[in-house]
């Protein structure tokens, strides 16, 4: 049955003004005969920052994203009376009691739906402090993202936010925060990351993707533009190993970086001195082919043949056998490194992460001999220790 549209937008005042019970409200279309909204889309969601916990407001006018976080208690209640002051023609609201689906209809009154809550929704604002970007921010619209790209964006956000506390004076006082995606494509996790510290973490973030490809600069150049993000991030065009920056990052980021790509980032991060380094590799041709070209089985150490004897477990091991290493040559080169899965194989089977916060500390003896054995018994010499000149820590 219709209802009061005065009366069912105050019973949604009550839910949006509570940071213990809003999960997610989303305002969109606008009432027939009444001037447009302000905005286009309006989100508002509880988050928690360093200052506490906010209400974040996320504004989409066609063009670009603005967002606000307002403290709770007359600025919060301030700015959801606001919201519910302009003209649009429904309201989605969650909360942890209940999803309330609000229409207006031709008559100006107010067709609702109720429903129970779901446990994703409970689960969700159980961890406001880690909130994710929503599936159909407009971020994911602008470079035109899919379900699985989508979950692999926020699976590496979600690895990247805890570590960020483990990282000593993150973010850097006086200035922004520095992060550069190293082999950024069309800058899905670039934008994604800038938008989730920014919003969630109400950090001051520029951040830098860079890419070899002409095209891929101009198109994100763009669409950060649209997105109103044009100051804060930057793209340029070059080549990973040695594009400059004109300043250290305090991150460093590689996601799917092809082969010995992630190797030339992984050389930047270590060089740089970089606080913190999350790189997800991708397509370990480079140890893969050192094992064929050593002899294959006839040239494993014992008693590992059967490994290398067929193709598809070489090729297997190789990738375990290449990110080990990679995982070694940062912990010889001062960090503290633990390797995860940061998203489910069925939505890439590149889903492992070198994770690796700096820690100064120099490698001890034991540290280096384990490295040398490995890479001697095996007969290899990984691009990434040909990328740093030699085994960090190593004497002669």
């Amino acid at each position: 049955m219709p209802e009061n549209l005065a009366d069912a937008l105050a019973s949604l005042r009550a839910d949006l003004v509570d940071p213990d019970r809003l999960v997610r409200a989303v305002a969109t279309g606008r009432r027939r005969g009444a001037a447009p909204p302000q905005d286009q889309r309006l989100e508002l969601r509880p988050v928690d920052i360093k200052a506490g916990r906010r209400l974040l407001l996320t504004r989409w006018d066609g063009t670009q994203t603005r967002t606000e976080h307002v403290p709770y208690g007359e600025d919060a209640a301030a700015a959801v009376d606001a919201a519910l002051g302009q003209a649009y023609g429904s309201w989605h609201v969650q909360t942890t009691g209940e999803t309330v689906q609000l229409r207006v209809t031709k008559k100006g009154e107010a067709q609702v739906h109720r429903s129970p809550a779901t446990r994703t929704q409970l689960t969700e604002h159980d961890r406001v402090g880690r909130t994710l970007l929503a599936p159909d921010d407009p971020l994911f619209t602008a470079i035109g993202a899919g379900a699985d790209k989508r979950r692999q964006v926020e699976a590496f956000l979600r690895a990247l936010d805890p570590v960020l506390d483990d990282v000593p004076g993150l973010p850097a006082a006086g200035r922004p925060l520095r992060v550069v995606d190293l082999g950024c494509g069309n800058a899905a996790l670039t934008l994604a990351t800038y938008a989730h510290l920014s919003r969630n973490r109400g950090w001051d973030v520029h951040v830098t993707g860079v890419d070899a490809k002409t095209q891929a600069r101009a198109h994100n150049t763009e669409v950060a533009r649209r997105l109103g993000w044009a100051d804060a991030a930057e793209f340029v065009e070059g080549r990973i190993e040695d594009v400059p920056l004109g300043w250290p990052p305090d991150v460093v980021l590689a996601l799917h970086a092809c082969d010995t790509a992630t190797d030339d980032a992984l050389a930047r991060a270590i060089g740089w001195r970089a606080p913190l380094v999350l790189a997800a590799p991708c397509c370990h041709h480079d140890v893969q082919r050192q094992l064929t070209a050593a002899g294959g089985a006839a040239a494993a150490p014992e008693p590992y043949g059967a490994i290398a004897r067929h193709a598809i477990l070489r090729e297997r091991f190789a990738d375990v056998l290449t990110d080990a290493l990679r995982a070694a040559i940062l912990r010889l080169s001062g960090y503290r490194v633990d390797v995860v899965e940061f998203v489910a194989s069925r939505h890439t089977p590149r889903n492992v992460l070198i994770r690796a916060v700096r820690t100064g500390a120099a490698p001890t003896p034991a540290q280096v001999a384990e490295y040398t054995a490995l890479t001697g018994q095996w007969r290899l010499r990984p691009a990434l220790e040909v990328r740093l000149g030699g085994v960090p820590g190593a004497v002669g």
